[in-house]
């Protein structure tokens, strides 16, 4: 028997409490206002932007292995993306330490 492979958006409404897992994660390591949202972006962009079809366990494998790393790549790409929002972003990420 195959596995089952579909795009990952199929699969979001499944992973509610794998994507809080990462999102509580990620608060506790100082990233104070992660969303859901914030995550799925994250891993649409830096992990799934060439391969979408995935089967559910590729998708929870890649969930829970995102790293802090990754996601601050991702937040500084947006930050450059929105350059008002620059200073807000910088801030935000220092206040943390």
């Amino acid at each position: 028997m195959e596995p089952i492979t579909k795009h990952v958006e199929h699969w979001r409404p499944e992973l509610y409490d794998v994507i809080q897992s990462k999102v509580d994660e990620l608060t506790i390591l100082g990233y104070d206002e992660v969303s859901h949202d914030d995550v799925w972006r994250c891993l649409n962009q830096k992990v799934w932007r060439k391969n979408k079809e995935l089967t559910l366990h590729q998708v929870v494998q890649d969930i829970l292995h995102m790293t802090d790393q990754l996601f601050m790549s991702y937040l500084t790409v947006q930050a450059q993306k929105e350059p008002g929002d620059l200073m807000e972003h910088i801030e935000a990420l220092s206040s943390n330490e």
